[in-house]
């Protein structure tokens, strides 16, 4: 048995490229138009999980992984990860168990 190989018609676009989305046919007001608006916008920064991590850490009584589960809506295992990860960006995380439950405290930042 011998294989026939067919020879394929070049692929064909979805649609055909548009000559005003260029950056030729945009001219020199492309650069301006793709700046933010303000610069106050982007100074303005969002509270992240990970912040909120750390406060739940730093409390005297730290946090369970139940409760970080809970203030942060991620599944166990991304709270355990996100614990390894602030481990290696230097935080002392420590691990006790309280009553069979784990904790875990994080020593406050030092303040400069």
């Amino acid at each position: 048995m011998t294989q026939q190989t067919k020879t394929r018609s070049p692929r064909k676009m979805a649609r055909p490229q548009s000559k005003a989305l260029t950056m030729d046919a945009l001219g020199s007001d492309a650069d301006e138009r793709a700046e933010p608006a303000s610069s106050a916008d982007t100074s303005s920064k969002a509270t992240t999980k990970t912040a909120l991590v750390l406060s739940l850490l730093e409390r005297a009584e730290g946090a369970t992984l139940v409760q970080l589960v809970e203030a942060t809506g991620w599944l166990p295992h991304t709270a355990r990860a996100a614990l390894t990860g602030l481990k290696k960006k230097g935080h002392a995380v420590q691990r006790t168990s309280v009553d069979g439950v784990s904790r875990y405290t994080i020593a406050p930042a030092a303040s400069e």
